[in-house]
């Protein structure tokens, strides 16, 4: 089936189904790759292996982001220079893997060790994600900059900083990139005063990644969330 013949319906189902498989491989991360002792590309290279052999994962539509220790404080476009994972660190693992020409893009923060104030840092920009969904479903014109806006306000009520520069993307039929308006409309920062809601350059419902990511520069640790906004 040609992408462009796909309904609206079909659209959110196929990225749900993305999702869903997505999630799976960060299960699995989870219980058999997180670990100390090992370099951030080596545990990527882990997670790439990983994705080929048990989810016939073969293309990400961005970069495979694996961040621990102080690297959890850099934005996506940063590259900082690799650190070993450490006994007490905070990790976090950012994906775009494509599943069947469907992007996904999913987003998690593990904690090695006891200490609480990671386990809370993780726990809240998890719980963040949650209360930004309710509040971009309560909200039917919201735009970009105030969903972006929305979630500053939300790391300040929790006692953290919001550490992105933006709060979600577009996301759909690979590749998304390609819509002659992408970046400057499919970028949810604090430029983007369009509707979230709506359809694309293409005619189609825009999707939204939100995408959640929280700091505490004077421990210099952050954690990192994301999954779809749109549907689900």
């Amino acid at each position: 089936m040609a992408l462009n013949s796909i309904d609206e319906t079909e659209r959110a189902s196929r990225l749900l189904q993305a999702q869903a498989v997505a999630s799976n491989l960060f299960d699995r991360i989870a219980a058999e790759l997180i670990r100390p002792g090992v370099t951030e590309s080596h545990l990527a290279h882990e997670i790439i292996a990983l994705g080929r052999r048990e989810f016939g994962l073969q293309t990400h539509w961005h970069k495979r982001i694996v961040r621990a220790g102080i690297n959890t404080l850099a934005v996506y476009n940063e590259n900082p220079p690799e650190v070993v994972i450490g006994q007490d660190d905070l990790v976090f693992v950012d994906l775009g893997p494509v599943f069947e020409d469907w992007e996904a893009d999913f987003g998690r923060s593990f904690v090695l060790g006891d200490d609480p104030l990671k386990h809370r840092l993780r726990d809240d920009c998890r719980r963040a994600f949650d209360i930004g969904k309710r509040h971009f479903d309560a909200h039917p014109d919201i735009t970009g900059a105030q969903m972006f806006a929305f979630l500053v306000e939300q790391a300040r009520r929790d006692g953290w900083e919001f550490g992105g520069i933006i709060a979600g993307h577009w996301v759909g039929e690979f590749p998304h990139k390609v819509i002659p308006e992408y970046p400057k409309e499919g970028i949810a920062d604090e430029h983007h005063h369009r509707p979230m809601r709506g359809p694309d350059a293409r005619g189609r419902e825009q999707h939204w990644i939100l995408e959640v990511h929280y700091v505490d520069r004077a421990r210099r640790i952050g954690a990192f969330c994301e999954e779809l906004l749109t549907v689900g």
